[in-house]
C-alpha cells in the first residue's frame, strides 16, 4: 500500500468519471484541498469516507488502497496484504499514543508527588494539595482517552466530562469549604457542556469543512455568552453585560465572519 500509487490512481479514476477536483469534494462534503492531498499523496482518504469515495469512483476499496485495479485471480491475495498494511499502520499508531499517553501520565503522577510532599513539609498534612490532586485526576481522566486514541477518543473524553464535572465541582466545593463554587460552578458546567456537544456534534456533520464548522462555533458562542452572563447576574447580581462583554461579542462575530468567508472561497477555489 502506498499513498502515492493510490493517490494517482484516484486522480486517474476521478478524470475518467469527468470530475474535478472540487466536484469530488462536494459530492463527499469535503473541501478540494483534502482531494488535492489525497492525490499528491501527502494522506490518504479518511476511513468514514472511503466506501462513498469508492461507490463514486467505482473502485473496491482494495483497489483504492493498492493503487490500481485487481484482476480476481489476484483480489485476495491483495485483499490480505492490504489488511496487514492497515494492521501495521494501525498498530505503529497505537505503540506511539501509547508512549505519549504513558509520559503524560507519568509527568502527572510526579508533580502530584511534588505537590503533596510540599503541602505535607509545609503544613504537616495534605491541605491544599487535595485541591491539586483532585483538579489534575479530572484533567487526566478528561484528556487521557484524546492522547491514547486521537480523535477517537473525543467523543470518550466528552462523556467523562460530562459525567463527572459536577462531582468534581461538588468535591472542589468541600474542599475549599465554599458552597458557591458547587451552586454557582455546576450550572456553569452544565451550560458550557451543551455548547460543548453542540460544537463536538457540528464539527462531526460538517467534517471535511473545519473552517464553516469553526465559523458557527464562534456565532454559536455569541449566545451562549449572553446567556452565561444572565444566568450569572441572577445568582450573584450585577450587570447582564457590561462593555468588555460588547467588545467580546463583537469579536467573535469578526472572527466568525472571517471563517464563513474562508469557507465560502475555498469553495468557490478562490484559495486553497
Amino acid at each position: 500500500m502506498n499513498q502515492m500509487d493510490t493517490g494517482k490512481f484516484i486522480a486517474g479514476c476521478r478524470k475518467e468519471k469527468g470530475l474535478t477536483q472540487a466536484q469530488l469534494a462536494e459530492k463527499l462534503n469535503i473541501t478540494d484541498r483534502a482531494v488535492s492531498k489525497w492525490e499528491t499523496g501527502k494522506c490518504m482518504p479518511d476511513s468514514s469516507i472511503m466506501l462513498e469515495l469508492c461507490n463514486i469512483l467505482d473502485v473496491t476499496v482494495n483497489e483504492l488502497l493498492t493503487g490500481e485495479r485487481i484482476e480476481m485471480n489476484h483480489y485476495e491475495e491483495k485483499v490480505n496484504e492490504n489488511l496487514i498494511e492497515l494492521k501495521r499502520k494501525d498498530e505503529n499508531n497505537m505503540k506511539k499514543n501509547a508512549i505519549i499517553a504513558t509520559i503524560y501520565t507519568i509527568a502527572m503522577v510526579i508533580g502530584i508527588m511534588v505537590c503533596c510532599i510540599c503541602d505535607i513539609a509545609v503544613s504537616e498534612t495534605l491541605t491544599w494539595s487535595l485541591i491539586v490532586l483532585s483538579s489534575v485526576l479530572f484533567t487526566w481522566i478528561a484528556s487521557f482517552p484524546i492522547i491514547l486514541l486521537g480523535k477517537k477518543g473525543v467523543l470518550a473524553a466528552m462523556i467523562a466530562v460530562t459525567i463527572l464535572i459536577v462531582p468534581f465541582m461538588y468535591l472542589l466545593s468541600i474542599l475549599i469549604k465554599v458552597k458557591e463554587v458547587f451552586h454557582i460552578g455546576a450550572v456553569m458546567s452544565m451550560i458550557s457542556l451543551v455548547f460543548l456537544w453542540i460544537i463536538y456534534m457540528m464539527y462531526r456533520r460538517l467534517k471535511g469543512r473545519k473552517l464553516l464548522a469553526t465559523g458557527f462555533a464562534f456565532l454559536f458562542a455569541i449566545p451562549f455568552t449572553f446567556l452565561i452572563n444572565s444566568t450569572l447576574s441572577k445568582m450573584i447580581g450585577g450587570p447582564v453585560i457590561d462593555v468588555w462583554d460588547i467588545l467580546s461579542v463583537f469579536i467573535l462575530f469578526l472572527i466568525a465572519v472571517a471563517f464563513l468567508i474562508g469557507d465560502y472561497a475555498r469553495g468557490k477555489g478562490y484559495i486553497r
